[in-house]
């Protein structure tokens, strides 16, 4: 704080420690005005202008302090200067002193705040440029939070002080002059109790509901706007409650859930069913890392007391392994199952034509036309081709090819490049590398993982460099080229060029959502990296939705299930009640080996924000089962609120982290802090333990010292 903001902190605490000990409060109660009416009605007969100059300034500088008496006031005005003049002449001044309260807290406090709860503030900043003249009208209808508190409050928002201003005094003016008109009836007033009546209590209820009113009508205002082009072609009647298109997590949970509440509903899917995840992503990456983690352990069986032995395999049969796992869990999210839980399902590509039509090419080369109340998209997402020069000419393959293609590989391939240091990029860079390819992961950050704590990234990469991975941070990838047979990767660090000769490469630099070919653009629904969508994951359109991979922001399979629910129970009866997706908790994991599993912030997340976290720390080389298993290594890093057992964020780095996690999910979904954990049985020996070991060490650094003393001495004075 510099010190012009010292000096007005200073001057405003001494001007309230002078207020507080001279006792000037007794002036601003009930039975002071009651006693002093006449007294004052006389002085401001005698001197109007006067009485209302000294009047104002002080309702400016109590309000402005925040000092407690505005009420007392406002009668005052009634009182003395009647219905008319007393509602204008406190109207002004409670406007103009709150303001003054809301510019004070904004040059005292707001940086200072700003400063340690950042990104929370920013949240709140964003809802305050969309619709913060709203609620604050609403704050001054209905006097529910402290009149100086909204000040205050308010003061730390980027709200221009001319809206404060301004809506202050619209929105206290009905208020002003119910409690003004109270004034003129001071007499049969006895307590502030008896101003707030049923009757004036009911009126408050009432003016409470012209912004609500009033927002309804902008909403519907907006909505015959937006659907103004389409007037002519809304069907009087539909033929579905809801068409889903796309048929991944997103697409099949939505499809579910409004087979369920028994309305008619399509799902689309041009492709196959069980999306990314099943074929691509999720299923088949995980049946390789099993693969390629037992082929580890067999090479190093000393690490169990047994012989190291070089596993014998054929590449192709375990690529068959992976196919025929997908295969076994396909029936999971088939046609038929869907078909048989009420679904409607259709297999071709949905163009949506209106807001109320969905156009259907179909496979076999038919076409289908359906009108439907409401709309979901779950389109996905499809792997990143970066531009690289000469990239076509030499081959590659995405996560999304590369099971078919390394399926008619009789071996695996010599010399692998990885394009990527994300989560894709580490599993399937590790899994290659331990069934025998030399795999070279190639990453333009300074680090891989780079979403995670640095301890996590290096853990990590130490991690794949033991297992023969050639791990190259911070070069960046500038062209492939062809050296008669050989294919060529030439990247560049500190303005050095190196050459990276390969067989096979794997572009692993991320996934970008599905946005064009199913209308809209027709349409006009806005998209930058995702479908733009509103807390209710509405689009454009009110009864046109997104969840999953195509609306973000995360692309995980749960985050796709879990906006999936919100985006169909919205669009089947949204018109009664509206659900904001719930982004408060959101888990992942990264299934190299050690896993790394996390949930809410990490360190660097911490910091980039401004929030103020204590770290606690637990080793799994300390705990019994993973010593037993020959898998000691990593550690749960809990970020906890200041001296609170409040948990903030988790990372776990080990075995098994995936799985660990999942208690800390559910202690952050419902409020639970370290010390229910603590006192949560763990089955011994298991894995899980190490989440109350944990605990116990938060415990530990935060044991009442001074009370323990006092029980030593106890327990000394026992013995005698």
């Amino acid at each position: 704080m510099n010190y012009k903001k010292l000096l007005v902190a200073l001057a405003i605490a001494v001007l309230v420690a002078l207020y507080f000990a001279l006792g000037l409060g007794r002036y601003l109660s009930l039975d002071y005005l009651k006693q002093s009416q006449s007294a004052f009605a006389s002085l401001y007969a005698s001197h109007p202008a006067a009485v209302v100059a000294a009047y104002f300034a002080a309702y400016v500088a109590v309000t402005a302090l925040s000092f407690p008496g505005a009420a007392i006031l406002t009668l005052a005005g009634g009182a003395v200067f009647g219905l008319g003049w007393g509602t204008l002449i406190v109207s002004f001044a409670s406007s103009l002193g709150a303001t003054l309260a809301f510019l004070a807290a904004r040059f005292v406090l707001r940086d200072s705040i700003e400063g340690r709860f950042g990104q929370r503030l920013a949240e709140i900043n964003r809802g305050v440029e969309k619709d913060g003249a709203f609620y604050l009208f609403t704050l001054r209808l209905i006097p529910v939070v402290p009149f100086f508190v909204i000040n205050l409050v308010m003061g730390l928002t980027k709200m221009k002080a001319l809206t404060f201003y301004w809506v202050s005094q619209l929105g206290m003016l009905a208020g002003t002059a119910v409690y003004v008109n109270a004034g003129t009836q001071l007499a049969g007033i006895d307590s502030l109790k008896g101003v707030l009546s049923p009757g004036l209590l009911g009126s408050f209820v009432l003016l409470g509901l012209f912004p609500l009113i009033a927002r309804k009508g902008v909403e519907a205002v907006q909505k015959r706007k937006v659907y103004a082009k389409w007037a002519a072609v809304k069907p009087k009647r539909f033929d579905r409650n809801l068409v889903v298109i796309g048929g991944g997590a997103g697409g099949l949970v939505s499809a579910y859930i409004a087979a369920v509440v028994k309305a008619r509903v399509t799902l689309v899917e041009a492709h196959k069913m069980g999306g990314d995840c099943l074929n691509y992503g999720c299923v088949p990456s995980k049946a390789l890392i099993k693969s390629a983690k037992l082929a580890h352990q067999m090479r190093h069986g000393s690490h169990y007391g047994l012989a190291d032995t070089p596993p014998a395999f054929s590449f192709k049969a375990v690529m068959q392994r992976i196919h025929q796992v997908i295969a076994e869990i396909e029936p999971h999210d088939s046609v038929e199952r869907y078909t048989g839980l009420g679904v409607d399902v259709l297999q071709g590509y949905a163009r949506i034509i209106n807001p109320w039509t969905v156009e259907v090419a179909l496979n076999d080369g038919g076409r289908q036309v359906l009108t439907t109340r409401s709309i979901v998209i779950a389109a996905g997402a499809r792997p990143f081709v970066p531009p690289l020069p000469g990239l076509d000419d030499v081959g590659y393959v995405t996560s999304d090819t590369l099971w078919d293609t390394f399926a008619q590989l009789d071996e695996i391939p010599r010399r692998l490049v990885v394009l990527g240091g994300g989560p894709i990029g580490c599993e399937l860079a590790q899994s290659f590398a331990r069934l025998g390819a030399g795999v070279t992961q190639v990453e333009m950050a300074p680090r891989i993982m780079i979403r995670e704590d640095e301890e996590v990234s290096e853990l990590a990469r130490k991690a794949l460099e033991a297992d023969g991975v050639q791990v190259l941070t911070g070069h960046k990838a500038l062209r492939c080229e062809r050296a008669g047979d050989a294919k060529v990767l030439v990247v560049e660090q500190g303005g050095a060029e190196k050459r990276i000769e390969f067989d096979e490469l794997l572009c692993a630099v991320g996934r970008v959502a599905r946005l064009t070919g199913y209308g809209l653009e027709e349409l006009g629904i806005p998209t930058a990296r995702t479908v733009e969508t509103n807390e209710y994951l509405q689009t454009q359109y009110p009864n046109i939705y997104a969840a999953g991979d195509v609306a973000g922001p995360f692309q995980f399979t749960h985050t796709a299930s879990h906006q999936a629910w919100y985006a169909a129970v919205n669009a089947l009866f949204g018109e009664f009640k509206k659900f904001k997706a719930d982004y408060s908790v959101i888990p992942w994991a990264t299934f190299i080996d050690p896993e790394v599993a996390r949930v809410g912030l990490n360190e660097q997340e911490a910091r980039e924000k401004g929030v103020a976290f204590e770290v606690t720390r637990y080793g799994i080389d300390d705990l019994d089962r993973a010593i037993a298993d020959s898998e000691a290594q990593g550690f749960v890093k809990v970020l906890t609120a200041p001296g609170k057992d409040k948990i903030l964020g988790v990372t776990i780095v080990g075995t098994h982290a995936g799985d660990l996690l999942a208690e800390y999910v559910l202690a952050m979904k419902h409020g639970l802090g370290l010390n229910k954990i603590l006192g949560t049985i763990h089955t011994y020996p298991t894995l899980s333990e190490a989440n109350k070991y944990a605990a116990g060490e938060w415990k530990r650094a935060h044991q009442p010292q001074q009370l323990l003393e006092w029980v030593r001495r106890f327990h000394d004075w026992k013995r005698g």
